[in-house]
C-alpha cells in the first residue's frame, strides 16, 4: 500500500536507525517509574512505609495517570496505613519522577495494593495445607528431594509361596 508523502515532506515510515521497543511506551514508563519510586521510599523516613515493595505500575497510555501497586509484610491488615502513608508522600513522589524521568508530562499517581500477588500467595497456602497425593515428595538423607510415584505398600502384605507358582508365567492357564 503506497501512501502519499506527509505534507513536511518527511517519510511516514520509521528510518532504518530508529529504535523499535519489543514492548509498549506505556510499560517501559511503568518499569521506570517503578524503579524511581522504590528508590525513593528508601530515601523517605517514615516506619509506615518500611516493608513496603512497590510490586508494579501501570500507566495510562496518554500517560496521564499511574497505578501503583504494592505490597507489603503487614498484608491486607496494614494496608491502611501504608494508604496514608502514599497520600501524605505522594507530592515528593511525584516530583521525584518528574526530575529522574525524562517525560514531557509527570503522570498523576494513586496507590492500590496489589492483589494479585496476595492471589497467588492464598492459593500457595491452600496448595501447601492440602497436598495432593502426586505432590507429595520425601527428603532423603542427601537433601534430595524425591517424589514418591508408587504408593508405599501395606505393612501387612506378605507374598507366600503358594501365591506364586512358576507355572503361572506359561501364559496357560
Amino acid at each position: 500500500m503506497n501512501r502519499p508523502p506527509s505534507r513536511s515532506g518527511k517519510s511516514r515510515t520509521p528510518s532504518r536507525n530508529a529504535t523499535t521497543h519489543a514492548y509498549p511506551r506505556s510499560a517501559r514508563l511503568g518499569e521506570t517509574l517503578r524503579e524511581v519510586l522504590a528508590d525513593e521510599l528508601v530515601r523517605i523516613d517514615d516506619e509506615r512505609l518500611e516493608f513496603v515493595t512497590v510490586t508494579r505500575v501501570e500507566v495510562d497510555p496518554e500517560m496521564n495517570r499511574g497505578i501503583v501497586f504494592f505490597d507489603s509484610l503487614a498484608g491486607e491488615d496494614g494496608d491502611a496505613l501504608i494508604l496514608q502513608a502514599f497520600s501524605d508522600h505522594r507530592k515528593r513522589l511525584q516530583s521525584s519522577i518528574g526530575k529522574q524521568v525524562r517525560a514531557k508530562k509527570t503522570p498523576i499517581l494513586s496507590f492500590r495494593p496489589d492483589e494479585v500477588i496476595r492471589s497467588a500467595e492464598r492459593i500457595e497456602k491452600i496448595l501447601r495445607e492440602n497436598p495432593s497425593p502426586s505432590r507429595e515428595a520425601t527428603v532423603n538423607e542427601d537433601n534430595y528431594v524425591q517424589k514418591k510415584v508408587f504408593p508405599e505398600p501395606a505393612d501387612d502384605f506378605e507374598l507366600d509361596d503358594e501365591d506364586f507358582e512358576p507355572d503361572d508365567l506359561d501364559g496357560e492357564a
